[in-house]
């Protein structure tokens, strides 16, 4: 499993880096001018990674800008496929069959994991980018000519709040709950889920006075944190050992999560089917017999009371 080879000495899931780093701008400096029809997004729905990406193309209204296909969530030794099913499809761009194809056009030499999300550029034919951090703001700030909205996810003012933030929730949790459920030792294991449920009661407590993590504006800090919340409870408590608690055990992060779900268009980026069934039969060292929960249930239409606390939406462009 290429998991086992992401394992340091101590049992510990280290995630590759980003293999490329390139960026799309607006002014065109980077060798990459940002235009409408000339990215495609290939991405997964079970992928919280990807997730983020997904959001952001849909909070900056972008759909129209650039294109997107989505892999089969079951990914087996040969990676991330294009293949014909519920909420996916081939690949209408090159007519890959496997995501690692977009890998090796780019770098004939490439021998890591393909991972989503990918933004690919049709007129050079290949990756500029495999980092969700660099692909999320390059949505953010680098296609404004080409969208009505004029959110901002990053906003200067906060970036450095942000900033910090955001590497905690990296650490600690995003990636936590992977370091907990990829451990190759019952020490890693623990160091990793502690950390993680360490991180969810400072999240509680800090979401007990304010609406969003950055205080009464949403901003990108949110959109990470959304993807792992969304896959706690069906997932990561189960599949990868993280049964301290839920997130419906958490008063403020429950409502919270059931408040970013209820924003417009946030709901129909979520896919459980694809979510359960990739972790569930995507990791036989984890779960051989590669059975499907059929739970939980959750309410996440559930009022969440949280407008009393304010703040200015996403869409309060």
């Amino acid at each position: 499993m290429q998991i086992a080879r992401e394992r340091n000495e101590m049992g510990e899931f280290v995630r590759q880096e980003d293999a490329f780093r390139e960026w799309v701008t607006r002014d065109g400096s980077s060798g990459y001018p940002a235009e409408p029809g000339r990215y495609h997004l290939y991405v997964s729905l079970a992928c919280p990674w990807a997730h983020r990406v997904i959001i952001v193309r849909k909070l900056k209204r972008l759909e129209g800008v650039i294109g997107m296909t989505v892999v089969d969530p079951i990914r087996d030794e040969r990676g991330w496929a294009f293949r014909d099913g519920p909420g996916h499809s081939r690949d209408p761009i090159n007519g890959f069959r496997y995501l690692i194809e977009a890998y090796r056009a780019t770098d004939p030499h490439f021998e890591g994991r393909a991972t989503v999300p990918v933004l690919w550029d049709t007129r050079t034919r290949r990756i500029v980018n495999n980092s969700e951090d660099d692909i999320t703001r390059m949505l953010n700030s680098e296609f404004n000519d080409f969208t009505d909205s004029d959110l901002d996810l990053y906003p200067e003012p906060l970036r450095k709040e942000i900033d910090r933030v955001n590497e905690r929730l990296y650490h600690n949790l995003n990636d936590g709950v992977y370091r907990a459920g990829f451990a190759g030792t019952q020490a890693a294991y623990e160091r990793a889920a502690r950390a993680v449920f360490e991180t969810l009661d400072w999240l509680e407590e800090r979401l007990s006075g304010q609406r969003y993590v950055m205080g009464d504006r949403m901003t990108e800090t949110d959109w990470r944190l959304f993807p792992t919340l969304i896959r706690f409870d069906p997932v990561y408590y189960v599949h990868f050992k993280c049964n301290l608690r839920r997130i419906v055990d958490y008063p403020n992060l429950w409502g919270y999560l059931r408040d970013l779900y209820q924003h417009e268009g946030i709901a129909e980026t979520v896919n459980f089917d694809h979510i359960k069934r990739h972790y569930y039969m995507t990791h036989p060292e984890i779960n051989p017999t590669r059975l499907v929960p059929i739970g939980p249930e959750l309410d996440l239409w559930e009022p969440h009371g949280r407008e009393r606390l304010g703040g200015m939406s996403a869409s309060a462009d």
